[in-house]
């Protein structure tokens, strides 16, 4: 004989998760790649320079430069060669 299923409590939709902004560094420059906080410099002409060689090599990405001290994120483009 075939048994009967229960249908339990449909489950909670989950909203939708961000990053705390803990994630971020207090002081210096971050590298943010798609969203997530990924390596931390300590000048900002380093962290332009990972940034521009990341989007080189992976133009479909969405990579900024987070300015701790200034608490701003600055886009990355490449100008079309």
């Amino acid at each position: 004989m075939r048994q009967e299923r229960t249908q339990g409590a449909p489950m909670a939709a989950r909203a939708p998760t961000s990053r705390a902004p803990t994630d971020l560094p207090t002081s210096g420059y971050a590298l943010v790649v798609d969203g997530q906080a990924k390596r931390e410099f300590k000048t900002q002409d380093s962290a332009n320079q990972a940034a521009k060689d990341l989007k080189r090599r992976f133009p479909n990405l969405q990579v900024k430069v987070y300015d701790a001290e200034r608490n701003r994120l600055e886009q990355i483009d490449l100008a079309p060669a």
